[in-house]
């Protein structure tokens, strides 16, 4: 029994030993086993916090006065908005939220002035609702700046019989939530659901596709074909396009008929920015297929692809409120672009002129990775 068993730790030993030497000199997979935790340790202790940051606004003042400045500066004093875009009318604000470049409007009425001085100061504040979390926060702060403004700002009022001894009130925001009045938090997840579901879908069935041809030995069989490798990564990504196109149909009427949310603007835009994305993601899992010598390989790489593009596109966490350097390299990843477009589409009626920027992101990203899968792939043909 004693022999068996020693017989048997003998055995293992030996095995691990020498998947131990497999992995010592594969510097691919320790190179993502290194990068991957130092990665996510500086994602989510640095770049990714509940606390708004970076908040693009506007400000719309009918009627510039001391007052409306204080509040103004008051609000940008506060460290959590970048300075503010002025505008000069209803217009040219609500184009800012819809195209996302700003998050909240604060309109100073015409009277503001004299609303002041007979104590009932009111603005109103246009938030974007489809990130319920962030308006929330948003609106909060903004209202707690204008409840405790100093409304005189300057020395005390010169005597009991002038009209600015009486204490004003404070400031009432009144608050309205654009594309998501109710604040609902599955209109801000739905609406970027067939974007996660894709990616997951293109990262996985492609990353393992060269590999398994190098497992089987026909990798360099193919590659010896009257092909271009162009040629090579087009048929292989070809039915998949076609799936990805079925899964996007099915998650939007089944969020549709089950949650009430549907597209409210075009289903041609959607149809037609989906195409860039689904080949660059496609991409993605063709290039880690490219560097990976194993199937094991290639699902950790593909993991190490997939949580990042949840993570630092904005589907999960608005991208706006992301500081200066990891909100760039979020742009690299094609559903950055994807979930924008999704959501001007879906939450805000855009139409195809709308989401022109993402699609031409999305293929530049897509010939980028062409190009990367060329150069890795043609020193192997001799």
């Amino acid at each position: 029994m004693n022999e068996r068993l020693r017989r048997f730790l003998s055995n293992v030993l030996a095995v691990a030993y020498r998947e131990t030497q497999i992995i010592r000199h594969d510097p691919v997979f320790l190179g993502a086993v290194g990068i991957q935790p130092i990665m996510m340790l500086i994602v989510f202790g640095v770049g990714l916090s509940n606390k708004p940051a970076n908040v693009p606004w506007a400000v719309l003042e009918r009627n510039p006065s001391a007052v409306s400045r204080r509040l103004v500066e008051e609000i940008q004093a506060t460290g959590y908005f970048l300075p503010p875009r002025r505008v000069t009318g209803y217009a040219d604000g609500r184009a800012l939220l819809r195209s996302q470049h700003a998050i909240a409007l604060l309109v100073v009425p015409q009277d503001f002035r004299r609303d002041v001085e007979r104590g009932r100061p009111t603005v109103q504040l246009l938030l974007d609702g489809s990130d319920p979390l962030t308006a929330a926060r948003v609106g909060s702060y903004i209202g707690q700046v204008a409840a405790t403004l100093d409304l005189h700002g300057g020395p005390p009022p010169p005597g009991p019989g002038d009209a600015r001894s009486r204490l004003p009130g404070a400031i009432d925001v009144r608050q309205r939530f654009w594309f998501n009045p109710t604040l609902a938090d599955r209109v801000f997840f739905l609406s970027a659901l067939a974007g996660m579901l894709l990616t997951n879908l293109c990262l996985s069935v492609t990353s393992q596709g060269l590999v398994g041809e190098r497992e089987r030995g026909t990798y360099e069989q193919m590659l010896a074909l009257p092909t271009t490798v162009l040629e090579i990564v087009l048929g292989k990504i070809s039915p998949y396009v076609v799936v990805a196109y079925a899964i996007l149909i099915g998650s939007t009427l089944a969020t549709g008929i089950v949650f009430g949310i549907w597209p409210r603007g075009s289903w041609l835009a959607l149809l037609v920015v989906t195409l860039p994305f689904v080949l660059a993601s496609l991409a993605i899992g063709v290039f880690v297929s490219v560097l990976a010598h194993r199937t094991a390989q290639a699902v950790f790489i593909t993991v190490f692809f997939i949580l990042p593009s949840f993570v630092l596109s904005g589907v999960m966490y608005p991208y706006q409120l992301m500081p200066h350097g990891v909100r760039e390299v979020g742009a690299l990843l094609p559903l950055r672009w994807y979930q924008i477009a999704l959501r001007r589409i879906i939450e805000r009626g855009a139409g195809l002129a709308d989401v022109v920027v993402p699609m031409l992101a999305l293929a530049a990203l897509f010939a980028g990775l062409l190009g990367l899968i060329r150069w890795r792939m043609r020193p192997r043909l001799g």
